[in-house]
């Protein structure tokens, strides 16, 4: 468990495309404010200028990425990410809210491409210098109803929003697994459940982490 006495808190929210990441984000985003809590909010990719070269490639570019490539490019994003943005904030004592870690290369990458899921983590966690979140919010949605929002939200889809079904329920299978085997680290949440409903799920598992001596 991270020593929050320390330092600040490390948020991130993890789940399928069109499962409601952003809007939770948002939400968490506005109630820690409210609270006097100084926010960064944040994403991957495109959390820094680099990053946001890395996101055009891997999720726009027209060319042919191979897998290993792919999750070489997210690892240097995430690199570049914690250690010029996400860490600084924690240790400044910031609440950080970030959309996707290392969890969603795990499952992406790993499961979604088929590749060895733990060299993708050790990958990244090198990559970080193992910074660890002090809790994961994963939004669970079937992927058959994520993929109904999406269509309904948006034109066109990135490299990773237009694969196959098979990927995104190998994509959905993976982070329920991770979730299971880390149930300190996470809260999972139901994305089918109205979004201030949810958002009350995750106040309530993060009050007591704000609570922690020294916050």
């Amino acid at each position: 468990m991270t020593d929050l006495a320390k330092r600040g808190l490390f948020v991130t929210i993890e789940g399928g495309d069109g499962a409601g990441k952003s809007t939770q984000a948002a939400l968490l985003e506005e109630w820690m404010v409210a609270e006097g809590r100084t926010v960064l909010r944040t994403r991957e990719p495109g959390g820094t200028d680099f990053g946001l070269e890395v996101r055009e490639i891997v999720l726009h570019s027209r060319g042919h990425i191979t897998d290993r490539a792919e999750a070489l490019l997210y690892a240097a994003d995430r690199a570049q990410h914690i250690a010029t943005k996400v860490r600084p904030a924690i240790e400044r004592g910031e609440v950080v809210i970030q959309d996707r870690y290392i969890d969603s290369s795990v499952a992406y990458q790993g499961a979604g491409r088929v590749l060895d899921g733990s060299e993708i983590r050790r990958l990244s966690e090198w990559a970080t210098e193992g910074l660890a979140p002090d809790l994961t919010i994963l939004v669970d949605l079937d992927e058959d109803l994520a993929r109904d929002r999406l269509n309904i939200a948006q034109k066109r889809f990135d490299r990773l929003e237009a694969e196959k079904d098979d990927f995104h329920r190998r994509v959905r299978e993976s982070f329920l697994s991770i979730a299971r085997k880390e149930p300190e680290r996470f809260l999972v949440v139901d994305g089918a459940l109205p979004p201030l409903e949810i958002s009350a799920l995750i106040r309530a598992r993060l009050a007591p982490l704000l609570s922690s001596p020294g916050r």
